[in-house]
């Protein structure tokens, strides 16, 4: 059985699922318009997704997800529920974002970035923390986050990197594990996310 509210021209290709059930009595998934969900992609009910949210496809959003608006799930991306993501954010192909981490606005995470929220994995019993991407951010490809790190605004984590430690605004992130260094110019500029 699927719970669903949806906004004007919004199209669900044939083998997606909006508004997942996945207990008794949860509110409905609300797509609020101008929306492409594709084939394969599972929207959980308790979600509230922007006007112009678009998704590749096999994409996951899971329940207790809020988006914002212009935002892109690619495919095979896993948005694992309890979440926020902000405005103008592109989120490429096999990105997962793990429950209690905070996205901004006009973020760029490349493909296949992993974040994470448990620092002692199933050896200690902490409260989860993901990580928070500030305003303007771009992680490359195949980066990592560690558990409760800030990405700092406009900050630029490189391919590869490995990011366990705070990464101040208008800054670099380069390495395993990640070293800070000036922005270089030519990536100084704002993200302008379409």
């Amino acid at each position: 059985m699927t719970v669903a509210e949806l906004g004007e021209n919004v199209v669900v290709e044939p083998g997606a699922t909006v508004g997942y059930e996945y207990a008794e009595n949860v509110g409905p998934a609300v797509v609020l318009g101008d929306a492409k969900i594709r084939k394969g992609t599972i929207v959980y009910a308790d979600t509230e997704l922007g006007r112009g949210l678009q998704t590749g496809h096999n994409a996951l959003i899971r329940e207790r997800c809020i988006i914002g608006e212009n935002v892109l799930v690619g495919t095979n991306t896993v948005l694992d529920g309890l979440l926020t993501v902000g405005n103008d954010v592109s989120i490429q192909t096999g990105v997962y974002v793990p429950p209690e981490t905070s996205i901004g606005d006009d973020v760029f995470l490349g493909p296949n970035v992993v974040m994470t929220n448990d620092p002692y994995p199933l050896r200690q019993d902490v409260q989860l923390k993901g990580p928070t991407i500030e305003d303007g951010v771009s992680v490359g490809a195949n980066a990592t986050i560690l558990p409760g790190v800030t990405v700092g605004k406009n900050a630029f984590v490189a391919a590869g990197a490995v990011v366990t430690e705070d990464v101040p605004p208008n800054t670099l992130a380069v390495g395993v594990p990640a070293q800070h260094r000036p922005l270089p110019k030519e990536l100084a500029a704002e993200n302008v996310v379409a």
